[in-house]
């Protein structure tokens, strides 16, 4: 649902400016590395990472589907490289805007999400070359990985504004948007998933205890608790008003 409404947002605020007046519809639109007079190599990347955010955003969760994979084989393979493809460029683009037109934050989080965008490319490497050589569970493993490091900036915007919720804020300095929680959330926005993926992975062995099914419960149900709460703050505060 967090993802639906992301998309939504995206097409309903970035697509009709760019489809009506290309480059030039940047203008005026809420991006901290948006249009900038002269620089058409920084305003075509920033075009391409909000383009193709579409496919990683809406994309993603349909290639998750059981249904899609054993029903639409042709639509899920399709589906998958053009997800791949878009991933990549739209992480290199974000590179490449975060050190050459970075606005907002520090170099703490220049670094952190420029770890993320790296992941991205690893990932989506070892995806396809499992691909390659019929490792089909190998590449499904890498190919969720890719998707965990590639929802990264949901991840953040949501956990940003489910903590402001819930917290008002702390460790959130707004004017500079940097602070203690930001700085943390920089690394855990891919981290955290990551791990709790690599965790679900571990409860699917054979040898793994039920007490390691039931930790891993235990934390996923508030951490899901957590999401929710965040998916509606940010469309509530964020999505929703700008549509």
């Amino acid at each position: 649902m967090g993802h639906t409404i992301f998309l939504a947002y995206i097409l309903a605020v970035f697509y009709p400016p760019i489809a009506q007046s290309g480059l030039d519809g940047l203008q005026g639109l809420h991006l901290p590395a948006g249009f900038r007079e002269g620089d058409t190599l920084g305003n075509l990347a920033a075009v391409a990472h909000v383009v193709l955010a579409a496919i990683v955003i809406g994309g993603g969760p349909l290639q998750l589907i059981p249904a899609v994979r054993r029903h639409a084989p042709t639509f899920h393979r399709w589906l998958g490289r053009s997800y791949l493809m878009a991933a990549v460029i739209s992480s290199v683009g974000g590179l490449y805007m975060t050190w050459t037109r970075h606005s907002i934050g520090d170099l703490v989080s220049q670094v952190t999400i420029s770890i993320d965008g790296i992941l991205v490319l690893v990932f989506a490497f070892l995806a396809v070359r499992a691909a390659m050589s019929r490792r089909i569970i190998e590449h499904r493993r890498w190919a969720l990985r890719l998707f965990m490091a590639a929802s990264a900036v949901w991840f953040f915007r949501v956990a940003l504004m489910g903590w402001a919720m819930l917290t008002g804020g702390w460790g959130v300095d707004w004017d500079s948007f940097t602070g203690p929680f930001l700085y943390a959330l920089g690394v855990g926005q891919y981290l955290v998933p990551l791990a709790m993926l690599e965790w679900y992975f571990h409860c699917q062995k054979r040898e793994a205890r039920q007490r390691v099914q039931i930790a891993f419960i235990s934390t996923l149900v508030p951490m899901t608790v957590f999401m929710a709460i965040g998916i509606f703050a940010a469309t509530m505060g964020m999505w929703l008003p700008q549509m």
